[in-house]
């Protein structure tokens, strides 16, 4: 047995899990003040993408930024949360801050490298993604 690898093997999924949980924590302190602005009722002026109106695009950023970010701590549908934290990222980094300077684009920057990191590698082992697909692969028998 190689332990070394073993060793990078856990130290790996331990990795996954602190970024996913700190980047998932970070985006939510941007979520929930959407949320409760969404929750208040009142009039909203939020950007309007597409066309869809300000309220239909603030409910979609909060469920990217809010509902997905738990789901990405959680690991549960780890790829199809990030899916939509990267298209809210590109969307906020490209579009919405198109013309602010790099300073203020550069966080939505950071979220999108970080989340697409994270398509690439997966939830790791501690994940509920995997504990699902554990318990698939046993009653595959």
């Amino acid at each position: 047995m190689n332990y070394s690898n073993s060793n990078s093997t856990v130290l790996k999924d331990i990795i996954l899990l602190i970024v996913r949980v700190f980047i998932g924590f970070a985006m939510l302190s941007h979520g929930f003040p959407k949320l409760q602005t969404l929750l208040e009722g009142g009039k909203i002026e939020f950007f309007d993408f597409l066309g869809l109106g300000p309220q239909i695009t603030l409910i979609l950023t909060v469920f990217s930024e809010f509902v997905c970010s738990i789901l990405l701590i959680l690991g549960l549908f780890t790829r199809v949360a990030l899916g939509f934290l990267v298209f809210t990222m590109i969307i906020a980094g490209f579009v919405v801050l198109s013309a602010e300077p790099f300073a203020k684009q550069e966080l939505s920057f950071i979220y999108l490298s970080v989340y697409l990191l994270l398509i690439v590698f997966g939830a790791g082992k501690i994940s509920v993604d995997y504990m699902i697909e554990k318990r698939k692969r046993a009653n595959d028998w």
